[in-house]
């Protein structure tokens, strides 16, 4: 995969940024650590220019998680009622769960979608709730926007600093991201054992 994504934005320039952006945040198996950083060793070659590589990677970040925002907001939270009522045990929250979850997104969701951008596991799937809960396109846009823009610069820098050497990023996301996915396991394991429904 690694070398289709080189090729891809070898030949693709920006476009090619963009639209790795934007299926990485709907099949998340991509990984936008490695497309932002190579975006900045091509920065650091100077193949690319740091502020354009910027705007594609936020644009296309944007675009991929307003797909997920759509498909939440067509859907309702009020659908999933009966899926929560028969796969509960599993999810780990009842009904009464998801409507104070709803009402605290409702008032501050928009912080929500924001913070999140920045945790590798749940920046593409935050996107889903903020449409169930009908946030605002504008507001849902314009914090997602914030928060890819900063998570892309950091990416896009550290490829920059590192130049040649790659590797080293990955050497230090891939275990964090292994961690995490780790503790996020072992978080839901412990809550599927120890959870009791409210009635």
């Amino acid at each position: 995969m690694n070398d289709w994504i080189i090729h891809l934005i070898e030949g693709g320039g920006y476009w090619g940024i963009a639209f790795l952006m934007v299926i990485e945040n709907v099949f998340p198996p991509i990984p936008s650590e490695l497309i932002m950083g190579l975006g900045g060793i091509a920065v650091a070659r100077g193949r690319m220019e740091f502020w354009p590589l910027m705007l594609a990677g936020t644009v296309g970040s944007t675009l991929g998680n307003y797909c997920w925002y759509l498909l939440g907001r067509s859907l309702g939270y009020e659908r999933l009622q009966p899926f929560v009522d028969r796969f509960g045990r599993w999810l780990t929250v009842d009904w009464t769960d998801v409507e104070r979850i709803v009402r605290f997104f409702r008032g501050h969701g928009q912080w929500v979608v924001f913070g999140v951008r920045f945790a590798p596991f749940m920046r593409t799937m935050i996107s889903l709730p903020a449409g169930l809960t009908r946030m605002g396109h504008v507001k849902f846009l314009a914090f997602t926007f914030a928060g890819a823009a900063i998570w892309n610069a950091i990416l896009a820098g550290a490829g920059y600093y590192l130049g040649r050497n790659f590797g080293d990023l990955e050497k230090y996301t891939g275990p964090f991201a292994t961690v995490t996915l780790g503790m996020v396991l072992i978080a839901y394991l412990w809550r599927v054992v120890t959870w009791k429904p409210r009635c």
